[in-house]
Formats: structure tokens, C-alpha cells, sequence
């Protein structure tokens, strides 16, 4: 049984000191590159059997205001294989749907013994106000559009694992970018451990994102798509109204769904990713999700690694 963190030496955990993860813009590129070293260190020893009890009588709640399956289930994973307590608040079967505030919510928890909440909220900026309202940490798992950083954390992972690092590198995602928390927490990420990202997409979903340091816009999928080193695809959001900045799905298929016909535009082994889930014969095929270039899977395997060190440094 391994009691204390891995591998990372303490003053590269000492930034994770303030205690909440709200985006990853707070992380410089030496604590992002710790994060994904520790996490990759837990996955081995996971692999290999051994115990990670450092978080051994904590308690740990899950607060999901939105539908969640990948997002919940391995952060309830993570925590339960660091040792804590895992408890489930569904916020809409919570007091809230009594007329509580979600403060007045996140201040009972905190009462009954909880320490840190992983908290998933359609509106933006939640939790930065949970942070402000009670004294437990607080672990962003989407905002409403505004970030997911655990998932640009695994991303990252996922990609440094497949190109043996970022640094230099051009990362395309394509598709809905507008409504997409995990392509602005991707897009801090990537340029912070100095990858270049191009976004490619529909010209409704793209507004203001040309103002981005290391950034590239643009509404030609080859362009974007030529000499990449990775492609991330990302679905349709129709439950935040994107579908009005297409004509149809199927239009948007046709000019912008990835096959590997357009994946060979750039190179016959670019990994493909997606945050999911995905929306096959929409954003990409079902051959291409489940072929040979797909990291999908490994995308899901990784964010539990990346989530047991969030909450291993974090609980520092």
C-alpha cells in the first residue's frame, strides 16, 4: 500500500496548494507537466496492482448538475481506488429542485464531513462561486461552456503518450467549437506546453477565437486537417443551441464529419481523439472511432489516472 504521492517532488506539488481546479489556466507549464507525469506514475502502479490509499478517510462528494457518464464514473473510480468515501449528490434529485441554493447545498455537505466536490453545472462560473460559498475544495468537471479542465488534462496525456510530447507540435480540432468547454480548456493546455492548435469549423462556431495566442482559425477543413500531428473531433452540442449554426446535421456532416479519407489529408497514423461521446455518422464514422488511429478508449482509460492525481495533489 503506497500512503504518500509518487514520484512528483514536493515543490512541484506546492502550486496545487490553493486547493481548487477550476481551469487549467491556473496551472503554469511545470505544474500541468507534473500533474500528467504523476498521473502516468499512478496509472503504472494501478496496472500493476499496487494500493494508492493516500487520500485513506477522506470524503469525496459528486455534485452533477448535468448528464454525465465518463466524467462521474472515474472520478467516483479515482477516489474510491486513493481510498476516500465517495458520495453521490445528484443535484437535481438534491434540495435544490426543493428552491436551495446551490451554496446553501455545497455548505451542508460540507458539515457532514466532506472535503472536496467534484462539481458539474450547466452555468459558467459555478465554481468559482462554490469556492466562494463554502470551504471544501472544489474540482471543476464543466462549467457550462466555459471549461473542463480534467478533460484537457487527459487529453493531453493521451497525446503526449502518442507523440512522445507537445512541445512544437499542431493539433487541429474540428467541429463545435463555440459551445465547447473542453476545446477552450484544450486550447490553454496545448499552447501552454508549446503545441500550436488550429481550429476548423463552421464560421458561427468560431467567432473571437482568432484573438487566441498560438491559435489558428480557420473554415477550410483541409487546411486545417494538412500536416497535423493529432485531430480531436468534437460533436454537435444541439442541448446549448448549436444546431442553429449549421443548416442541418446532415450538411454539417458532409462538409466538416472526418473519415479516414479526410484523416489521410493528415497522415495515415495522426491519431484521432474525441471527448465524447460521440456522435457517429455526425462528427466522425463509426469505422473511424473504432479503427486503428482511434486514442477514444484510451482517452477514457487516461482520465482516470489524470483524475486520481488531481485529487492526490489537490488533497496536499
Amino acid at each position: 500500500m503506497i500512503d504518500s504521492l509518487p514520484g512528483t517532488a514536493p515543490e512541484a506539488t506546492v502550486p496545487w496548494r490553493s486547493r481548487h481546479l477550476f481551469d487549467v489556466d491556473q496551472l503554469t507549464r511545470d505544474e500541468i507537466a507534473g500533474c500528467l507525469d504523476l498521473a502516468a506514475e499512478m496509472r503504472s502502479l494501478r496496472d500493476r496492482g499496487e494500493r494508492l490509499d493516500v487520500l485513506h478517510g477522506r470524503a469525496l462528494g459528486l455534485a452533477f448538475a448535468e448528464a454525465s457518464t465518463r466524467t462521474r464514473v472515474s472520478f467516483e473510480m479515482a477516489a474510491a481506488a486513493l481510498g476516500a468515501q465517495v458520495v453521490e449528490l445528484p443535484i437535481p434529485a438534491s434540495s435544490v429542485g426543493k428552491g436551495e441554493s446551490l451554496a446553501d447545498t455545497l455548505r451542508t455537505l460540507e458539515r457532514t464531513g466532506i472535503e472536496t466536490v467534484v462539481l458539474r453545472h450547466p452555468s459558467a462560473g459555478a465554481p468559482y462561486l462554490a469556492a466562494r460559498s463554502c470551504g471544501m475544495r472544489i474540482v471543476n468537471a464543466g462549467d457550462g461552456t466555459h471549461a473542463h479542465p480534467t478533460q484537457a488534462l487527459l487529453d493531453a496525456l493521451t497525446m503526449r503518450d502518442a507523440l512522445g510530447g507537445l512541445d512544437g507540435r499542431a493539433i487541429a480540432i474540428v467541429g463545435d467549437i463555440g459551445h465547447s468547454r473542453v476545446a477552450r480548456s484544450n486550447i490553454h493546455l496545448l499552447t501552454a506546453l508549446g503545441a500550436s492548435v488550429r481550429l476548423a469549423g463552421p464560421p458561427a462556431w468560431l467567432r473571437g477565437f482568432n484573438r487566441w495566442p498560438g491559435v489558428t482559425v480557420t473554415t477550410n477543413l483541409e487546411r486545417a486537417l494538412a500536416g497535423a500531428d493529432a485531430v480531436m473531433a468534437l460533436r454537435v452540442q444541439r442541448e446549448r443551441d448549436a444546431g442553429s449554426g449549421v443548416p442541418s446535421l446532415a450538411e454539417y456532416s458532409r462538409r466538416w464529419g472526418l473519415d479516414d479519407e479526410r484523416m489521410d489529408l493528415a497522415g495515415p497514423d495522426v491519431p484521432l481523439l474525441h471527448p465524447g461521446p460521440t456522435n457517429e455518422g455526425v462528427e466522425l464514422t463509426a469505422a473511424l472511432a473504432a479503427g486503428s488511429r482511434s486514442l477514444i478508449g484510451r482517452q477514457v482509460q487516461n482520465g482516470l489516472a489524470v483524475r486520481m492525481a488531481v485529487l492526490a495533489l489537490l488533497a496536499r
